[in-house]
């Protein structure tokens, strides 16, 4: 048999008994594990219905608030930041997979040989393809090919999420601003409750017999004097949240347009779903996830490091060569190839191949805590928020009866006080300032409700689609 012919195949059967054991060095990827029993705390639901799956076009309902997040989505700065890691992401994905193919490229090259002393001339030209290429034996580059894919995705979900906090964050900022257009509101017109009170303390306090003095009248004009400053504190708020709502738009500075906060519906109900759900949702927790892949892989290619390498070398090449003439260059006879391959095991790097291996596997371990510990924080959040909408709901009833009765006793003091039936301002101001209280914590607590539905549609990864 053929001696070239025998070495070809035992090198064949090399690689072919080297190819399958290469399943064996690296490991196959596995997501961890999470135990979602109590994720919720006390909240076990058992229906798989959550707001998560609602588009935020069907979940919000003011058509104000939808095109200012529409904008946003369109224009604001940190999303596009976002979309251009995406393309990075993509050329890296891109550069891994290259990893596979051989490099070619177009090679020519000329040796020009001539004597001082004589006529003697000698040239060789050559024109062709050359190529280099690595052999893929243990996976080395299959993982690494894996990893980049990991850090896409997880580029992927970073947009995700800054998407998810961009439309909360909107949200949130536009129900502040209604809260405080409610809030200057009833301002204002517990300021027209007080002026009415203290021209009337004025009037009567020159009465022969009146229980008004000048320490009640003016007592009323602090009052009065106090929650006109209240005024600007409040238009300062408004146009600090306007400018803040603008910059996540994308635009210069200026005036929100707004619908007001009783046009907003408060949701008694909430659909969460269960928390297996929450954590296929949530960009935060897939990102985690998607880097302890990524660290995994990169883990499977450092142990692959370890083993021989492959390779057909630089110098390889096919094409067409000549000697002393470049007449009938491209004849067929002219054809030739040359390929160098090669074996290539570490031996004196082992060090450092040892050293780089320590470090993948901390990097591995680190990246599987910060996943443990995101999806700790997931759950944390998503039981408060849920506890602060509950809580929330139970307190509106009361504060409405609160602000009620409250509304009355401001009524029925000014006609006492107008009837000179009252012997104490005091019961006049005491009932203007518990009602304008009263009144403001009314609306932080729609507030706080409308906050809430907000941040549980994020929390639980609503608003990605």
């Amino acid at each position: 048999m053929n001696s070239k012919y025998i070495k070809g195949i035992v090198l064949l059967g090399l690689v072919a008994s080297v190819g399958l054991q290469s399943c064996q060095i690296t490991k196959k990827y596995k997501a961890p594990e999470v135990d979602s029993a109590g994720l919720f705390r006390d909240k076990e639901a058992t229906d798989t219905t959550t707001i998560a799956n609602i588009s935020w076009k069907e979940y919000y309902k003011d058509p104000v608030l939808q095109a200012l997040i529409e904008e946003g989505i369109n224009n604001n700065h940190d999303l596009q930041i976002a979309y251009a890691r995406i393309k990075q992401g993509e050329a890296n994905l891109s550069m891994a997979r290259a990893a596979y193919f051989p490099t070619v490229a177009l090679a020519a090259q000329v040796n020009e040989m001539k004597s001082l002393s004589s006529s003697y001339h000698s040239g060789q030209y050559s024109l062709g393809i050359a190529a280099s290429w690595e052999l893929d034996l243990w996976g080395k580059l299959s993982k690494q090919k894996k990893s980049a894919q990991a850090q896409f995705m997880s580029s992927v979900e970073y947009k995700n999420l800054m998407q998810t906090s961009l439309i909360a964050n909107i949200s949130t900022s536009y129900y502040t601003l209604l809260a405080l257009d409610n809030q200057l509101e009833v301002t204002r017109n517990i300021i027209g409750i007080i002026e009415k009170s203290t021209e009337t303390m004025a009037a009567m306090m020159d009465i022969p017999q009146s229980t008004i003095t000048r320490a009640s009248v003016e007592q009323s004009k602090a009052l009065l004097y106090s929650t006109r400053t209240s005024i600007v504190d409040l238009e300062s708020n408004i146009r600090q949240i306007e400018n803040s709502i603008c910059v996540m738009l994308g635009r210069k500075p200026g005036y929100v347009f707004r619908n007001k906060l009783s046009d907003q519906t408060v949701p008694v109900a909430l659909a969460y779903g269960v928390p297996a759900q929450m954590l296929a949702k949530r960009p935060d927790v897939k990102m985690a996830e998607l880097s302890f892949r990524s660290a995994f892989e990169l883990t499977q290619a450092a142990r692959a490091s370890f083993y021989p390498s492959i390779t057909l070398s630089n110098g390889s090449m096919v094409g067409y060569g000549t000697q002393n003439t470049l007449s009938d260059f491209f004849k067929p006879e002219n054809l030739f190839a040359n390929i160098i391959g090669g074996i290539t095991q570490p031996i004196f790097a082992k060090n450092q191949l040892t050293g780089q291996l320590k470090i993948r596997k901390a990097q591995q371990e680190e990246a599987l805590l910060s996943f443990e510990q995101t999806v700790l924080n997931a759950s944390k959040e998503v039981s408060n928020i849920m506890f602060t909408h509950e809580a929330a709901l139970r307190k509106m009833e009361t504060r409405a009866s609160q602000v009620e009765s409250l509304g009355t006793a401001v009524e029925d003091t000014q006609l006492l006080l107008e009837g000179g039936m009252i012997s104490s301002s005091l019961e006049v101001l005491n009932a203007q300032q518990s009602l304008l209280q009263a009144e403001m914590s009314l609306i932080n607590d729609k507030l706080e409700q409308l906050q809430a539905s907000v941040n549980l549609y994020r929390a639980l990864g609503g608003g990605a689609e």
